[in-house]
């Protein structure tokens, strides 16, 4: 039996034109495309866990479901139980995790509201992104924990600012 080998000039050609093919990834190694299957279970799970607390009331600074929920502890207590640390300051959350654009958003990433980048006034989870809009679960001062689409609100649209992926960190 008679073996052929590759010239290294040639094998160097093809693992180059191999490699020019893969997809692009981030910072954190995946794909910019599409999250992984395990991170999209996981982000799944969190968003699960967030709306079996709708109808929870709201509480200024509230971090409990048992007292009540202001925004950011609610965030932060969601993101507690998956072993996700965060700030239970939507300011100081605003700053955590990385940037993401709006049409990217994906389901546990947060959102923040607010006059100006400047001035946080609040901060919701995102649940789904679909042509329909941006669904978010959050805790408002009037209704407490409520799921709703924050792209078609009158009240919340103008005040959308920007997102970030905690998730991924």
């Amino acid at each position: 039996m008679r073996k052929t080998l590759v010239h290294p000039f040639i094998f160097s050609m093809i693992v180059l034109a191999t490699a020019c093919n893969l997809p692009k990834k981030s910072n954190t190694g995946k794909p910019d495309s599409a999250p992984s299957s395990s991170s999209a279970q996981l982000r799944k799970r969190i968003t699960d866990y967030a709306q079996k607390y709708v109808g929870s009331t709201y509480r200024y600074a509230g971090t409990s479901p048992s007292t009540g929920f202001d925004c950011s502890g609610f965030t932060s207590y969601v993101m507690k139980e998956f072993k996700i640390k965060i700030s239970p300051a939507s300011s100081a959350q605003a700053t955590e995790g990385r940037s993401v654009a709006l049409d990217r958003v994906q389901p546990g990433d947060l959102i923040f509201f607010g006059e100006s980048s400047k001035r946080i006034s609040h901060v919701g989870m995102v649940v789904k992104r679909s042509k329909a809009g941006i669904v978010c679960v959050h805790s408002t001062t009037s209704r407490g924990v409520i799921v709703e689409n924050v792209s078609t609100s009158t009240y919340w649209k103008p005040k959308i600012l920007f997102a970030r992926d905690v998730v991924s960190k």
